[in-house]
């Protein structure tokens, strides 16, 4: 089976850069109203900070589904990945606010077998049909051998 990729999604990235380019386009309207210093108009660029910080911190996010596996990279330069097998999934929730669900995005997080934490993904286009996925690989798989203590 072909892997199945997750990044978190644009779409509200998308909507920071619409409001910023309007925020600078009334900047501009502004300043070509008034005697204001020319470099105001270039200071308002740096409005473009935010959209491009959450930009490059969404590309550098993602999760890959194998047949066996989750393998879930964040970071460039200092990368961390967190591979947990499917057989071990014990525990998807999807959690969608109203205005998440008026996008049709949520948070998926993830539980295994054996380990405490939970593995969530923020804002990930249909979290639910990813979630049946993982399901699905996950009723697939055969079971894990537990060890008893008591051999």
């Amino acid at each position: 089976m072909q892997e199945m990729i997750i990044r978190p999604t644009m779409k509200f990235i998308y909507l920071g850069y619409i409001v910023t380019i309007l925020a600078i386009g009334g900047i501009v309207a502004a300043i070509g109203r008034m005697e204001w210093p020319p470099w105001i108009a270039w200071a308002s660029l740096i409005l473009f900070f935010w959209p491009i910080t959450r930009h490059a911190r969404n590309r550098l996010t993602r999760m890959t589904i194998l047949d066996d596996k989750l393998r879930y990279e964040t970071g460039a330069l200092g990368k961390t990945t967190r591979t947990i097998l499917i057989s071990r999934v014990q525990d998807l929730t999807v959690h969608q606010s109203i205005g998440q669900r008026i996008f049709g995005v949520g948070d998926l997080s993830i539980e295994t077998a054996g380990e405490s934490s939970r593995l969530t993904i923020s804002a990930i286009d249909r979290p639910q049909e990813v979630a049946d996925h993982i399901q699905e690989l996950s009723a697939a798989q055969p079971a894990v051998p537990r060890i008893s203590a008591q051999q």
